[in-house]
């Protein structure tokens, strides 16, 4: 098994992914040879005590929105020994599990061959979220496409990197959102190689990936095309 460790992050005050995260545990333990998770201090005290029987190293933390605790559990990951990391947002890690667990088993079968594979979704898995998600990415992943020069998918909340890569992580991440950011801490200031993989497990199931809390239609939309302008921003800026 290739030295894969997995790092994600959650916030889930109401405890909705328990049932998931319990029937998947098993299976994530035998995929990753490391399982680390930061998990936020208002998530549900259900989850963590779950979480913390399992083999993953937990991190509680204040919550800081997920840039920051995205930053938290590669500093964790870090105090490992893994040559390689998988970051998935643990919402999205579930529904892949989910749905498509023998695409994650072969993606993370063997190293990929470059620093840092941006994973995004195949036209099939875009289309399973909805429109406001799919039409304010467009813009964000055109701008970071041109700045890459190449076509991605970057805000699909995954990627696979190696442990260089972390090291520069680590050291430069500071903006509001990383989805963006990270790659281009490695592709600008580390000078490492870039790739990109589509996959179909980065679906949109609503009740593992939608919020939970009750906004207007109107709210959706400016919400993700704040998310939008910030990352494509930061695509643009981070690293030169």
């Amino acid at each position: 098994m290739p030295n894969i460790g997995l790092l994600t992050v959650t916030h889930d005050p109401s405890g909705k992914n328990i049932k998931l995260f319990k029937e998947l545990q098993k299976q994530f333990e035998n995929i990753y040879t490391e399982l680390y998770i930061t998990i936020s201090d208002e998530s549900s005290l259900t989850l963590l005590e779950q979480i913390q029987k399992s083999k993953f190293k937990v991190k509680v933390i204040p919550k800081k929105g997920a840039a920051s605790a995205r930053r938290e559990v590669v500093s964790l990951g870090l105090s490992g020994h893994s040559y390689y990391y998988h970051y998935c947002d643990l919402d999205r890690l579930l529904t892949w599990g989910k749905n498509h667990i023998d695409e994650l088993k072969l993606l993370t079968s063997s190293l990929p061959s470059c620093d840092y594979l941006i994973l995004g979704r195949s036209e099939r898995a875009m289309n399973t979220h909805p429109e406001a998600w799919i039409e304010t990415e467009k813009i964000t992943n055109k701008i970071c496409s041109l700045e890459l020069g190449m076509n991605v998918d970057i805000t699909a909340g995954s990627c696979l990197f190696s442990r260089e890569s972390a090291e520069y992580i680590n050291d430069y991440s500071k903006e509001k959102m990383t989805d963006a950011e990270w790659v281009m801490i490695v592709h600008r200031i580390a000078k490492l190689e870039i790739g990109y993989a589509p996959v179909e497990g980065l679906e949109y199931c609503e009740e593992i990936n939608g919020i939970t809390r009750s906004i207007s239609e109107s709210e959706k939309w400016m919400g993700r095309l704040k998310l939008s302008s910030i990352i494509s921003e930061t695509a643009i800026t981070t690293g030169k």
